[in-house]
């Protein structure tokens, strides 16, 4: 007859196994869906974009057309930063990005950020934060001080 001991470690075992095959399969489904948010958003900036040759269309507000970029919402372009362009012209997530950094440290790394931002601190949420300071490196609104190392340029935001 086995001991209890021994049925209890038995147990242990089985459980602990199936514990590390969990974590495993959530690593695996996180970096899935990191995968997808990143596509998504690639997409959308590509299908965004205006083609070689073509100049982006003006705003158009009430049949008047506008020089500025109207205020943006969640999900919209980011636009290449030039002169007199405001920060209102950024969706509230990049609008948020660039504030962070703005009163903040001078450099931050996408963690240091997301973790700023009061998101969770994992591969996907990073990722997602990576994605938007990269684009906002790509446009002219952030600089990519070292690879990782995200600052605003001077100029950029009020007071910067």
């Amino acid at each position: 007859m086995p001991s209890v001991m021994g049925l209890l470690e038995e147990r242990e075992r089985v459980a602990r196994q199936r514990v590390e095959a969990l974590k495993a399969e959530l690593r695996e489904a996180e970096a899935a869906w990191e995968r997808f948010v990143i596509a998504r958003e690639t997409v959308a900036e590509v299908l965004a974009e205006p083609r070689a040759g073509e100049e982006a269309p003006p705003v158009v507000v009430a049949g008047e057309r506008l020089a500025r970029v109207a205020a943006a919402v969640p999900g919209s372009v980011v636009p290449a930063w030039r002169e007199g362009l405001a920060l209102d012209s950024l969706a509230p997530d990049y609008q948020r990005l660039v504030e962070v950094l703005a009163g903040g440290r001078e450099v931050m790394d996408c963690r240091q950020l997301a973790a700023t931002l009061g998101l969770e601190v994992v591969a996907a949420k990073v990722g997602g934060v990576r994605s938007k300071v990269k684009r906002l490196a790509a446009r002219g609104w952030l600089a990519e001080e070292r690879p990782g190392m995200f600052s605003v340029l001077a100029g950029r935001v009020g007071g910067s």
